[in-house]
């Protein structure tokens, strides 16, 4: 570990399985096209058992944002929970491949790694059955001045609130962060989450977080609110810089009163959706590192998040952000 790091991601750390299948695949495993089912160990072995080739990768939505953020070229870090299994060797290996600086060792006991069967049919439709695992147990005890460290800025993700200590070890990263002087980021991860845990987020949002990154739906669940304007007003209230991301129609940037739009970048085809919202925190968080404006924040993140949804998978390239 060292004091150099740029971002530190804290997440649920998956697995993701990538297998091309066909609908006899999903009406055997009883599956519903194009759904995102959360199973136990034995449905996850089971699926894994009958699955055909399949492509294995690191994921969850920081996680694929630090992966990203290091590809482009800046310096990563990752706390998240993996099992000493073959799947938590694929994890730290896949990131670490990277240049990610992975901080703690795989669990020696316990649920298995978190994985994230992603079932491709025709089309790219994707289907997800997801065994949550070794991630859930991230834990007070993680957080640490030794794990945290110093990055530049820390991004956690909505999903953290969703493990038993994660309301707590979200408060206790945000504690080490404002001593060292580290930025808070936080990814909303999506609406429903912000729904359970909306009191939480919004306390956290008030007074931890200096960065939030979120798509329109996300906000409008910590809000209260239904239309972006009047999301605009209430968000002018916070201390806070928010980057919202609002799909074909680009994004908006909210800093006090300072207020810009990003437009969409053109695109011939979508696809596969999945991921974008994380290629571009990867890319708004890439420029912010390196001090860039706002406005090349913006449109880095616009530039990764548009590369992503004409693509299968999450994975920003090497290099993507090098002709701009």
């Amino acid at each position: 570990m060292t004091n150099s790091t740029q971002l530190l991601g804290i997440s649920n750390a998956i697995v993701d399985v990538l297998a091309h299948v066909d609908s006899d695949f999903l009406d055997m495993i009883g599956a519903p096209l194009g759904s995102m089912t959360l199973i136990d160990s034995d449905q996850a072995e089971d699926i894994y058992s009958k699955m055909g080739p399949a492509t294995e990768m690191s994921g969850g939505s920081v996680a694929n944002t630090i992966a990203g953020f290091s590809n482009l070229g800046g310096s990563g870090a990752y706390i998240g929970k993996v099992r000493d299994d073959q799947l938590g060797a694929i994890f730290n290996h896949d990131m670490t491949s990277l240049g990610v600086d992975i901080r703690l060792e795989p669990a020696s006991g316990g649920a298995a790694t978190a994985r994230s069967h992603v079932l491709i049919s025709e089309g790219g439709q994707r289907t997800m059955q997801t065994y949550l695992g070794a991630c859930l147990g991230l834990s007070l005890a993680d957080i640490t001045e030794s794990t945290v460290g110093n990055p530049k800025a820390l991004l956690l993700e909505g999903y953290v609130w969703d493990i038993a200590e994660g309301p707590a070890l979200a408060k206790k990263a945000a504690e080490i962060a404002r001593t060292n002087g580290t930025a808070v980021a936080l990814s909303l991860s999506d609406s429903y989450c912000v729904e359970r845990h909306r009191d939480s987020f919004e306390d956290f949002v008030r007074n931890d977080a200096n960065i939030v990154v979120a798509d329109e739906d996300e906000v409008h669940a910590l809000l209260g609110t239904d239309s972006i304007t009047a999301a605009i007003e209430q968000l002018r209230n916070y201390d806070v810089l928010f980057a919202v991301t609002r799909s074909e129609k680009g994004s908006v940037i909210i800093h006090g009163e300072e207020t810009f739009e990003q437009a969409a970048d053109k695109v011939d085809e979508v696809v596969d959706t999945t991921g974008a919202g994380d290629a571009y925190a990867a890319g708004f968080m890439y420029g912010w590192a390196n001090d860039r404006p706002l406005s090349d924040c913006a449109r880095y993140g616009t530039y990764c998040a548009t590369q992503v949804i004409q693509q299968l998978g999450a994975r920003i390239e090497k290099g993507l952000l090098d002709d701009i």
